[in-house]
């Protein structure tokens, strides 16, 4: 029987379970002195000043956009390709949202259409994501954002030590956000997230609003809540960081193997990289003509598939109410949402499951066309 190829995986090794013992034993599980080294540590690796830990990646964007100033009916550029908790803070907080198209080689906010989006209003901020792992077009972002004098608040995300120009995803900006979700190249356990900045004042909002507004001297300057990040996360967190260059080098090397055993299949578009981009493949994204038969055909071998995203971010019911024409205009989105299938993709996965993987999608499309994958000639035959 054959195995089956996981979408993804999540790692837990001895280490883990022995320093999440540590922190139940000593009962100091808020607060303590696990999420004040993670914080240092995650700020050193990103090469920031500041990181401020919270309990999800939602929160770190909410913050990020509280911090810098989005409040009731301020505009708010994002992208119109993107998971849902992207826009969600910005609505949350009564701004609203005009959606910048997909580039359709990238994935990431259009830089072109965003200074269209931009030209004649009064833009708050600009939220752009690194998405599926590889940073976007962050020069001709902040020329925008600067022009329109509007903070940059980056979408990190999926994007954990993926690097731009040489500098890493989150530091681009002026404020970015991590996710920890338990599918990210690095997790902490649970649901969790940071929020980093070389800003001294955006980090001491960040780290009031997350714990009720409270100030280092214990008053409520702020109207917060509770967003904090728990010192068992903290501490699955530090151990996670210890492995994430390897394992982001893992992804590249998988991406690898997918790029040349798909090369030659017609049918399937593989990932566009950067010149000037560093991509940790927190998702191997395809774009294919029959992405729901393709996916149909991988599950029916037990080979996991994801879709990301399914549904534009404007056109979700929750967030229709604030959307028009004239906020979003993104026909790009609108056209990747029916193409795109992520396929299996995390660092432990072997070259034999990759080239399982191909051998179904190389199969589909040789079917399609009614013929059968070509076998080699025996020596002395015909042509």
């Amino acid at each position: 029987m054959t195995e089956p190829v996981p979408f993804t995986d999540v790692y837990v090794d001895d280490d883990i379970v022995e320093r999440v013992g540590d922190v139940l034993e000593g009962k100091r599980w808020v607060k303590g002195p696990e999420t004040e080294a993670f914080e240092d540590e995650f700020a050193a690796e990103c090469g920031v000043d500041h990181a401020v830990g919270v309990n999800s990646g939602t929160a770190a964007l909410l913050l990020a956009m509280k911090a810098v100033g989005v409040g009731e009916g301020d505009t708010v550029l994002v992208p119109a390709h993107t998971f849902f908790a992207t826009v969600s803070p910005a609505l949350e907080l009564g701004a609203e949202p005009v959606f910048v198209d997909a580039d359709p080689d990238t994935y990431g906010m259009d830089p072109d259409d965003l200074a269209r989006k931009a030209e004649g209003r009064d833009v708050t901020a600009v939220v752009p994501v690194h998405l599926y792992g590889q940073p976007t077009a962050m020069g001709e972002i902040r020329a925008v954002a600067d022009e329109h004098d509007a903070a940059v608040v980056e979408d990190a995300c999926q994007a954990h030590f993926a690097t731009y120009d040489g500098d890493a995803a989150g530091s681009l900006g002026d404020v970015g956000c991590f996710s920890f979700y338990p599918s990210k190249n690095m997790t902490v356990g649970g649901d969790g997230g940071m929020l980093v900045t070389d800003d001294d004042d955006l980090a001491a909002a960040a780290r009031e609003l997350r714990n009720h507004g409270r100030n280092p001297e214990g008053e409520h300057v702020r109207l917060g809540l509770n967003w904090r990040l728990d010192e068992i996360k903290a501490a699955v967190g530090r151990e996670q960081l210890g492995h994430i260059h390897e394992w982001n080098a893992g992804r590249r090397e998988a991406a690898g193997w997918y790029e040349a055993r798909l090369a030659d299949v017609d049918e399937v578009e593989t990932p566009v990289v950067r010149d000037d981009a560093e991509h940790v493949y927190h998702l191997y994204v395809v774009q294919v003509p029959d992405r729901d038969a393709l996916r149909e055909k991988l599950e029916s071998k037990d080979i996991g598939t994801g879709i990301h995203y399914a549904t534009p971010a404007h056109r979700h019911e929750a967030v229709a109410p604030y959307v028009d024409e004239a906020n979003a205009d993104a026909p790009e989105a609108e056209r990747l949402v029916d193409r795109i299938l992520s396929l299996p993709m995390h660092p432990r996965i072997t070259e034999a499951e990759v080239e399982r993987v191909c051998d179904v999608v190389e199969a589909h499309y040789a079917d399609a066309e009614g013929t059968e994958p070509t076998e080699p000639v025996p020596d002395g035959g015909e042509r």
